[in-house]
């Protein structure tokens, strides 16, 4: 994998997590859904602290049968989205929930020359073409929050439920 360090992998609310998160990540890249604000709100309840970040190295590949992206590595391009800086160790674990067994949460240099934690795709049913931010708001936005509105208190609760 292109310059990440991963991090163990598992959801729920387990031993597992509590050990995957311990590491204290700090910045969150986002680069597909969780760059809109509605999504953000709906599943935190608020917007994170946020500025422009790209990640060298990877790309936000679109996925068969999916309205979300994967990032991948891809040498050649960059991969524009946004840094979340303030999140608490709860929103952290609402998001990893969200973001599940899909992905591989990862430290990635960042253009900025600074590192990010990222959900990296796995793997599998990768398109060649890049996810598009632009065509996904205008296509499938309004049904996405919608459905991060009826998942979030799932989210949260078991959440809350999990912490000591």
């Amino acid at each position: 994998m292109q310059d990440a360090t991963p991090v163990e992998h598992s959801t729920g609310p387990d031993a597992a997590l509590r050990d995957r998160l311990a590491g204290g990540p700090n910045a969150l890249f986002v680069y597909g859904t969780l760059q809109f604000d509605a999504v953000l709100t709906h599943l935190l309840g608020r917007l994170p602290r946020s500025s422009p970040a790209a990640a060298p190295g990877w790309r936000a590949a679109a996925l068969e049968g999916r309205v979300y992206p994967g990032l991948v590595p891809a040498p050649d391009a960059t991969a524009p989205g946004l840094l979340l800086t303030d999140l608490s160790l709860t929103e952290w674990k609402i998001l990893d929930a969200f973001e599940d067994d899909e992905y591989k949460l990862c430290q990635i240099p960042l253009a900025s020359g600074a590192h990010g934690w990222a959900y990296i795709w796995r793997e599998g049913e990768v398109r060649p073409e890049t996810w598009n931010a632009d065509d996904f708001a205008a296509r499938h936005l309004p049904e996405f929050t919608a459905l991060c509105a009826e998942v979030a208190p799932e989210l949260t609760a078991a959440v809350t439920r999990s912490q000591p």
